[in-house]
């Protein structure tokens, strides 16, 4: 499996009686597929997964591939408390024709190295596909680490791994000595520095209603191999990136992007609750300036220098002569 592009995260959207709303759920599907994105994370922490039953998280994979058909990659989220749990998501995953299978550390246990990787091993097992390891330590309490990764060597199935610890050291260390584990950057305002050490993948919340802009830094960075370009573009992104992770409302914040986009985001579930006036607002001005900054970016096209031949630096030369 080779992670390329952007990922998004999918949001879920929930009525005002807790119910999932799938008809939304896979109308906004469809938007971003036509959207561009390369693939759908379902069940992440974006979805709220950890207040659905397995029940639900099936039946969001299951929509998301209808709708999507074989055009988008999906990786499908085996995240729990419960390790059992997980086992049985990833059965569902294989049952179900996701692409890879999201195996992150189960909360609040606080496993050992080894444990962990006996965990995803046996989550391995029970999907036997395409892996991709999600390393959050401010979430689950414990990072993934070389012991770990050793450890879960013995699968040829992990072969990517969501970096979202903030901690810049595990990039390079990932980047170097775990060279055949594609790092996909879990940390948003971290993007420009995954991707000039060597990451070709994104999984931003945020490209669940602004797949274009983050389509556009990915493309600066990956295929363009722009990063002045990439640069403005991120400094662009930046002011979204903390009012999303200001006040603990990160999800909510995407779901209201989702909103001012013109889609149905519906409520969250609780303990959660939605922003208040002056949050919707900062998110309004803060999208909209970014928005309009980006697009003025794109408009220039590509900013780096024309190379200059051989020929005519020797003719310059002789003529300075």
């Amino acid at each position: 499996m080779h992670f390329e592009g952007i990922y998004t995260p999918v949001i879920t959207p929930f009525r005002e009686d807790g119910s999932i709303d799938f008809d939304a759920f896979a109308v906004h599907v469809k938007y971003l597929q036509d959207a561009g994105v390369h693939g759908l994370m379902i069940g992440g922490t974006t979805g709220e997964y950890y207040v659905e039953s397995h029940e639900e998280r099936v039946e969001l994979l299951k929509v998301a591939r209808q709708v999507c058909g074989n055009e988008l990659t999906i990786i499908f989220g085996t995240g729990s408390v419960d390790p059992r749990a997980s086992v049985k998501l990833a059965e569902e995953a294989a049952k179900h024709e996701a692409d890879v299978i999201l195996v992150a550390t189960p909360p609040y246990s606080l496993p050992t190295q080894r444990e962990l990787a006996l965990h995803a091993l046996k989550v391995d097992r029970a999907a036997n596909l395409p892996a991709m390891l999600y390393n959050y330590p401010d979430r689950m309490g414990v990072n993934m680490e070389e012991e770990f990764l050793d450890r879960v060597g013995r699968s040829k199935n992990f072969c990517g791994i969501k970096e979202s610890s903030g901690d810049i050291n595990r990039l390079h260390m990932l980047a170097r000595d775990y060279p055949h584990i594609q790092v996909s950057c879990g940390m948003d305002d971290q993007a420009l520095e995954f991707f000039a050490w060597g990451a070709k993948s994104w999984v931003c919340a945020g490209s669940n209603f602004l797949p274009k802009e983050h389509i556009a830094l990915y493309k600066a960075c990956v295929l363009e191999n722009d990063f002045r370009k990439a640069r403005r573009i991120m400094s662009a992104m930046l002011p979204l990136m903390r009012v999303l992770e200001q006040g603990g409302k990160f999800i909510q914040s995407v779901k209201y992007g989702v909103t001012l986009d013109g889609r149905v985001s519906g409520d969250v579930r609780a303990p959660l609750r939605g922003l208040n006036k002056d949050e919707k607002r900062a998110m309004e001005q803060v999208v909209k300036t970014l928005k309009t900054t980006i697009a003025a970016i794109e408009a220039e096209g590509n900013s780096r220098p024309a190379a200059t031949s051989k020929k005519s630096a020797a003719t310059t030369e002789t003529e300075e002569v």
